[in-house]
């Protein structure tokens, strides 16, 4: 089989109807990529990040002896869309299963910690290496802000803890505290792809048993009467300062906490909302904007 990749170039204002465009014309998936090297705000699970200039990629797939009139496809689309660029290539089986493959290798978080994608060895057998399908779920370890949050873990003495991963994504955050020695993770998220994404990460990592993950609402009944040791949210600056009173109840006194998805520019404003419930320990930055907050729980009076 091979697969035809049509990619159109387009506005932001564009990618829906580019989008629809595609798929009632029978692509098998469509994908959105930055067409200028522009940096995106993580964004919050179930969201779509998208730039101002985007390259919207449709795939086709072509049996043998069932050949895709390209021509065709391509001046219908050229006609609904003439100011749009446009081109197209045919990739092997094999060779597109490449392409999306060789996207992906394993990241060094600390000494003896790696992210590795499923399909690979570990560059170090005996050290901590979480394994992970990138394709689930928002959350490879290559964003600077899940990086981050990867990285204060590696730093902070998780053992026999009880950590909640808040707004979990692909559970990379969660797998990495068992795999680091937590004693139990609680995971949540507003998407219910990241929830599947989270148990499927865990199995393939053998910590399910110690990991509850679901909804926001399934979440609150399960750890209702419960404080964490440990406490990590990776989502926005907004959501943070608005969840800040609600994060206070779920953490012990002088529980320690780890806050991302931050801009240099929002630190001063979520360190202030914070510092009513929280010592601000450490502000930590990586890729010249992206920022961790992390400190302690104040005493509970």
């Amino acid at each position: 089989m091979k697969w035809l990749q049509i990619h159109i170039t387009v506005d932001q204002a564009q990618v829906d109807f580019t989008e629809t465009l595609l798929n009632s014309l029978g692509a098998v998936s469509v994908t959105l990529d930055d067409a200028e090297n522009q940096d995106l705000l993580e964004p919050l699970p179930g969201e779509t990040p998208l730039w101002n200039k985007v390259i919207v990629t449709g795939i086709y797939a072509q049996e043998e002896g069932e050949e895709i009139d390209v021509n065709a496809l391509t001046t219908f689309i050229t006609a609904q869309m003439p100011e749009a660029p446009l081109r197209h290539e045919f990739l092997e089986d094999q060779e597109w299963e490449r392409t999306w493959m060789d996207a992906y290798e394993p990241i060094q978080i600390g000494e003896k910690y790696w992210i590795v994608p499923e399909w690979m060895e570990a560059p170090e057998a005996d050290a901590v290496n979480i394994k992970l399908d990138p394709g689930l779920a928002f959350g490879t370890g290559n964003h600077a802000s899940t990086f981050l949050c990867l990285q204060w873990l590696g730093k902070t003495d998780l053992k026999d803890k009880v950590v909640i991963d808040y707004g979990c994504g692909s559970g990379i955050l969660g797998v990495a505290a068992l795999l680091l020695g937590a004693k139990k993770v609680y995971a949540t998220d507003i998407d219910p792809q990241a929830v599947l994404a989270t148990q499927q990460n865990a199995e393939l990592n053998g910590v399910l048993e110690n990991l509850f993950v679901g909804l926001p609402d399934e979440f609150n009944e399960e750890f209702k009467d419960q404080k964490a040791d440990v406490f990590v949210a990776n989502i926005l600056a907004g959501p943070l300062m608005t969840l800040a009173p609600e994060f206070a109840t779920l953490i012990k006194s002088e529980g320690e906490f780890a806050l991302a998805g931050i801009l240099e520019e929002q630190v001063a404003d979520v360190s202030s909302v914070y510092s009513e419930f929280f010592a601000i320990l450490q502000i930590e930055k990586r890729d010249e904007h992206w920022c961790r907050i992390s400190g302690k729980r104040q005493n509970i009076h």
